[in-house]
């Protein structure tokens, strides 16, 4: 199974206003990046919620979607985030007796998005999803121009692994440290590289939008 963590944590504090809150479309920056999801058929979302935590959660739950709340949010690492997620998704899953025996909950994953990638194509998302079905890769990883982008799959084999990092380490060095594993998926889609910073960069994509 696979499922989706989306980060919403952040305070926004370049953008001087939740940015997730922005409007898009017929709702927000967060309710489009969530149905981008579920356009791409991803069924389990989970929301990582840090500042305006109130607001994204009554979003999330609008749209049947379950949230966790990160309690050093205000860090404002990504890691912590994503660990937050993993932690949350562990719970949901009994492992193998024997740990080299993972069968199907070896190829439980877990796509780690931006709450603030309103331009992400749909079917970036689900490239990502059937590369990892299709392989035997545990990270999976979508690529525009040789640079790495959002979402990038993490299989339960890695996540205890990936929750057992402590900063200054981030998921830039833990995707470095595991690069002859990477399995990349190209796609047409300079948008994966890119996320909301300032309102500047609102207005723009939203004229583009």
């Amino acid at each position: 199974m696979i499922s989706a963590i989306i980060l919403a944590a952040g305070e926004s504090k370049r953008m001087g206003q939740p940015k997730m809150l922005l409007p898009w479309g017929e709702g927000t920056v967060l309710t489009h990046v969530i149905s981008i999801f579920q356009q791409a058929g991803v069924e389990d979302i989970l929301v990582v919620t840090g500042g305006a935590r109130e607001q994204v959660e009554e979003l999330a739950a609008g749209l049947g979607v379950r949230t966790v709340f990160n309690e050093a949010f205000q860090t404002g690492e990504m890691l912590s985030s994503i660990q937050c997620g993993l932690r949350a998704l562990h719970r949901s899953i009994t492992p193998p007796p024997n740990p080299k025996d993972f069968g199907e909950v070896g190829r439980a994953a877990a796509l780690i998005g931006l709450g603030d990638q309103p331009q992400v194509q749909a079917g970036s998302v689900r490239r990502v999803c059937e590369a990892f079905l299709e392989t035997e890769a545990n990270l999976v990883v979508p690529s525009y121009r040789l640079r790495r982008g959002h979402p990038w799959l993490i299989a339960y084999p890695l996540w205890d692994e990936f929750l057992r990092l402590q900063p200054p380490a981030s998921p830039r060095d833990f995707l470095n440290a595991h690069a002859a594993g990477i399995h990349y998926v190209n796609v047409d889609d300079p948008n994966i590289l890119a996320d909301l910073d300032t309102l500047e960069e609102y207005r723009r994509w939203q004229t583009k939008s």
